[in-house]
């Protein structure tokens, strides 16, 4: 097994398209070809977490946080960023990280908290833009039941939970091959009428190499008609941050107990508590002060996040109970799934949970 194989899994949980703009995910640092000895996967890659891939003699570090964030201009040893990747490209050492590419994926980051809270119906709180796209084709009517099959197989046609989905419409297409054109049904230099099939499908946006792929290889033109565009639809299974709701409503003392106790957290900052007993909760691992406007328009009674600051709670405006858990607390259940996700996927050795705890921030 190679560094590659290990990404193909993570990016069919995550695919890497659907991370924010401003992030660094990916492979960092070392070669996708090299051979895997061993994983270990943390939410933040430091100097122990070098030290300890070493120890297990691991040559693939999964982190869920980059440690590669901005530009790097010099490799001097003087930050501990630089440390890092001096001390990873020295033992061989590669980095992979899958960042908001798991924020954004429904089964990631905010769908582990709302199942560690036991939340009901969840569904995803900011519907990621743009992820939905729309391939139209002409084919000949001969070829289109072979041609829709084949898309099929590599995922297009799904629309939220339904599958297979597509629009056909018959005509008649028109052609005249030049003197250099090699026709697959007429000859050149003649004009030719073909019935055709249009037909347009949809797909995720990460599968477009994949789908385009199959389109040529599967259409039987010398030169294949076809135009790509965006949708505005909602994508219900991409998107940050996830709304759901409690199985029994808890007055907000109780409920703020339970989250402490669910999350394991020392520490929770929130804003003014409201008379009514909470029931809908949205949540946002790691810095989510942009969601609170989403949040309330959903009708939370509660929103879990990290990073707030002293005025964003102010933004609670008697409608909503923030509340801050932290940051590390908020994400730390990460690295568990992430083992438990490859370990089923990769059998033939173990993934190796990081035993450091890198929250770099402490309780009194």
């Amino acid at each position: 097994m190679i560094i590659q194989d290990v990404i193909n899994h993570l990016h069919n949980l995550a695919p890497l398209a659907y991370a924010e703009d401003f992030d660094n995910v990916g492979l960092l640092v070392g070669d996708k070809n090299e051979s895997v000895t061993g994983i270990l996967v943390t939410l933040d890659t430091l100097e122990e977490v070098i030290d300890e891939a070493i120890e297990n003699k691991c040559n693939l570090i999964v982190s869920f946080h980059p440690i590669i964030f901005k530009g790097l201009k010099k490799l001097t040893g003087k930050t501990y960023v630089e440390r890092v990747v001096i001390k990873a490209i020295k033992n061989n050492i590669a980095i992979f990280s899958i960042h908001t590419a798991l924020d954004n994926a429904f089964q990631g980051v905010n769908s582990i908290i709302c199942d560690q809270l036991g939340l009901l119906s969840k569904k995803v709180l900011i519907p990621q833009t743009g992820t939905i796209k729309k391939l139209q084709t002409y084919v000949p009517k001969e070829n289109a039941e072979a041609l829709r099959i084949a898309l099929f197989e590599v995922g297009a046609g799904s629309i939220g939970n339904y599958e297979s989905c597509s629009f056909n419409v018959e005509g008649e297409g028109t052609y005249l091959g030049n003197e250099n054109s090699n026709p697959v049904i007429g000859k050149k230099g003649e004009f030719h009428t073909e019935k055709e099939i249009a037909i347009s499908i949809t797909y995720t946006k990460h599968l477009e190499s994949s789908i385009l792929k199959t389109l040529f290889e599967m259409h039987p033109y010398e030169e294949v008609a076809y135009e790509i565009t965006t949708l505005e639809n909602t994508n219900q299974h991409i998107g940050i941050g996830m709304i759901g709701e409690l199985e029994t409503a808890l007055e907000t003392k109780d409920c703020l107990n339970f989250i402490k106790t669910r999350m394991n957290t020392e520490c929770i900052k929130h804003s003014k508590s409201l008379s009514k007993p909470i029931k809908k909760i949205a949540v946002l691992g790691g810095s989510g002060s942009f969601a609170i406007p989403a949040a309330k328009a959903m009708n939370a009674d509660l929103f879990i996040t990290a990073d707030l600051k002293y005025h964003d709670f102010f933004s609670a405006e008697n409608d909503i109970i923030l509340a801050d858990i932290g940051h590390y607390e908020s994400e730390q259940f990460t690295k568990s799934f992430l083992v438990d996700y490859l370990s089923k996927k990769i059998t033939n050795f173990a993934i190796i949970l990081s035993k450091t705890n890198t929250n770099p921030i402490k309780y009194l």
